[in-house]
């Protein structure tokens, strides 16, 4: 049957990691594709007491519908958190979401109209720009470096292209696992009350550094009220519980709950019950250090494989934390090519042009180093090092 969809459904892309991924779970395949954490870190053990802990309560509530803004003790919690981090917040200024990819769709049902501009670092993370793109954006990418986003660049863009707003991932950012230096912070943040143009500060990974100094959010230097803070639980707890939320002002958060009703009516109560029981009553910072200290060794081992083996003329970051790195090939290589004969060789990796909206990036590819064990680094990056050396001499 031939279905007359409405026009944005033709923006609407798969995604190109999720079909990598399809191709890649043959067991002998050593996959740096996608950005998961490691399940042997996931406390099973303590989220079952948990689930057990809410259920065995008698409570039917916890299997009842709920408020859309999220259970009220989590909510408190999380404001509890961003205050630690230098953002004043309260649960009203809490939307809590399934996954932050889902605050990523609402944000965009509510500020996009087909044509609009969004500003996007080069590269940017390839979820976000499907969503945005779903919803018939135009993208202005802004240039990085090993700072974060260029900022005499984000002003003339901001300038030129009157952006509807801005989207950045100015810690561990994926896909290159660059941070965005303080000044560089601070800056950005002059520029939004400047301008008056809304910002999206996406964080995922902001707890999950293994060497230098922790760096505030741009969202605490954001006196304009202008900075749209995301964050989720998928990398210190699991992805699979999807839980994620939204920091902002009030009279936003009353417009994204309007957002939410008409989407999902809230997120699934039982499971937030079950995270703040967890959350309350196991040593959360004890087990986001020994992911800490576990990604920290993968992301040394990796570094030094590379190091030892990859041939000369390539190039690649070398992250503070989060899950990724990114490798710059000679530019006459082109990675989407490469990668079947990558997974010949029984490894992958993902083409870095996905995560451009004017398909660059050719010769760039990202590598996760938190699902991989030390033995699979090892000889995944070695096995990468071999086809490199092939394709340059």
């Amino acid at each position: 049957m031939n279905y007359n969809f409405a026009e944005r459904v033709s923006q609407m892309e798969s995604s190109v990691i999720r079909e990598i991924l399809k191709v890649t779970e043959r067991p002998e395949v050593i996959s740096f594709a996608g950005g998961l954490p490691a399940p042997e870190l996931f406390p099973i053990k303590e989220i079952k007491e948990a689930f057990c802990e809410v259920l065995e309560g008698d409570d039917p509530s916890a299997l009842q519908y709920s408020t859309t803004e999220g259970y009220l003790p989590l909510r408190g919690y999380i404001a509890a958190r961003m205050r630690e981090k230098g953002v004043e917040a309260g649960p009203d200024n809490i939307l809590i979401t399934n996954g932050s990819q889902q605050a990523l769709d609402l944000l965009a049902k509510l500020f996009v109209d087909p044509g609009d501009v969004v500003l996007v670092e080069k590269p940017s993370y390839l979820g976000a720009i499907q969503t945005f793109r779903s919803y018939q954006a135009g993208f202005c990418p802004v240039p990085t470096d090993d700072q974060g986003i260029d900022i005499d660049a984000l002003e003339l863009a901001i300038k030129k292209q009157n952006p509807k707003m801005i989207y950045l991932t100015p810690t561990f950012k994926n896909p290159t696992g660059v941070t965005m230096s303080l000044e560089r912070r601070r800056a950005a943040a002059d520029l939004l009350g400047k301008y008056g143009v809304p910002l999206i500060e996406d964080d995922p990974y902001g707890d999950l550094r293994y060497s230098g100094e922790p760096l505030p959010p741009v969202k605490s230097f954001d006196d304009a009220g202008r900075v749209i803070y995301l964050s989720t639980f998928s990398k210190t707890i699991a992805p699979g519980l999807r839980l994620g939320w939204i920091v902002a002002g009030r009279e936003l958060i009353r417009k994204l709950v309007l957002a939410k009703q008409g989407t999902d009516l809230h997120t699934g109560t039982l499971v937030q019950r079950a995270v703040y029981r967890y959350l309350e009553k196991t040593d959360v910072s004890g087990h986001v250090l020994a992911i800490r200290r576990e990604y920290g060794r993968r992301r040394d081992i990796m570094l030094e494989e590379m190091r030892q083996n990859f041939p000369e003329g390539i190039s690649w970051t070398r992250p503070d934390g989060g899950m990724f790195l990114w490798v710059t090939m000679p530019e006459h290589i082109d990675t989407i090519q490469l990668l079947e004969r990558a997974v010949e060789e029984n490894v992958a990796y993902v083409p870095g042009a996905p995560f451009y909206t004017d398909r660059e990036g050719l010769n760039t590819m990202r590598l996760n180093f938190s699902n991989s064990t030390p033995h699979q680094i090892k000889s995944g990056i070695r096995r990468l090092a071999r086809l490199f050396a092939s394709c340059l001499h």
